[in-house]
């Protein structure tokens, strides 16, 4: 039976004409599914369903998404990270593992999920803080350029958290298989690449992943380390955003829940 599948040409450019079509026809697709980015359950005979396909270095899945959470694409990202994901689909156990992304002198990126209250409204928040300076690359030295870096890639300059940031234009969000795995940009070769990502996939409260997938964006701060910390509670981490701002050193953007 034909599935309500949308196939989009980078996906169908990965796994050949034959595959697509085989898909598109009902041979390889599955009627029912958990849905790769809000994990609550679709049916490809039923209602619309993207095909999303994780590639790594070695490695490809192929995952299924309601149409209304996430678009058909290709998604490029670490092989260590495809592997958590696929570790993660056959319910092997795995430990926890910190989150890191390239960065000088060895720092890595923390972040933090949280809900912020705006204008009446909960929205879901990211706040990345490096573990030490970020420098230049090509320069060394104890300079941060970290918000400089960023302020370069479109990220605005925060002065309170009492309004929702500007958009960020290619930038997005990865929520898989309902946990969240990375921050994207837009790359120079066209697509998008990992800017942040977690070396397991991280996980979320429900409370955040239901307002992602209610507002389909989300919002990203971030500030020089030693500026917000790991704040337990939601109200003390409102609390930092609101002094690093005050500070002058808070920066963030909005952006939806997957690439484009």
């Amino acid at each position: 039976m034909p599935r309500m599948l949308d196939v989009s040409d980078d996906v169908r450019a990965e796994i050949g004409d034959d595959e697509a079509d085989r898909l598109l026809a009902g041979d390889n697709s599955p009627g029912s599914y958990d849905c790769t980015s809000c994990r609550t359950p679709g049916d490809s005979g039923q209602e619309h369903t993207s095909t999303v396909l994780f590639v790594g270095e070695e490695t490809a899945v192929l995952a299924f998404a309601h149409a209304t959470c996430l678009p058909s694409q290709v998604v490029q990202v670490a092989e260590e990270h495809l592997q958590g994901a696929v570790r993660s689909i056959t319910g092997e156990a795995d430990s926890a593992q910190p989150p890191a992304a390239p960065a000088a002198e060895q720092a890595v990126l923390g972040i933090t999920s949280g809900l912020l209250l705006i204008d009446g409204e909960l929205h879901p928040a990211l706040v990345v803080e490096p573990t030490g300076p970020i420098a230049r690359p090509g320069t060394t030295g104890p300079g941060d350029d970290f918000l400089p870096l960023l302020i370069e890639q479109g990220f605005m300059p925060v002065t309170g958290v009492q309004e929702v940031p500007a958009k960020l234009p290619g930038w997005s969000v990865l929520l898989a298989m309902g946990q969240l795995h990375a921050v994207l940009q837009p790359s120079a070769g066209g697509g998008t690449v990992a800017w942040w990502q977690a070396h397991q996939p991280l996980p979320v409260t429900d409370g955040w992943r239901a307002a992602a997938n209610k507002l389909s964006s989300v919002l990203v701060f971030a500030a020089p380390a030693g500026s917000i910390g790991r704040q337990q509670r939601e109200d003390l981490l409102r609390e930092a955003l609101e002094k690093a701002a005050a500070d002058g050193v808070l920066v963030g953007g909005s952006m939806p829940l997957a690439g484009t």
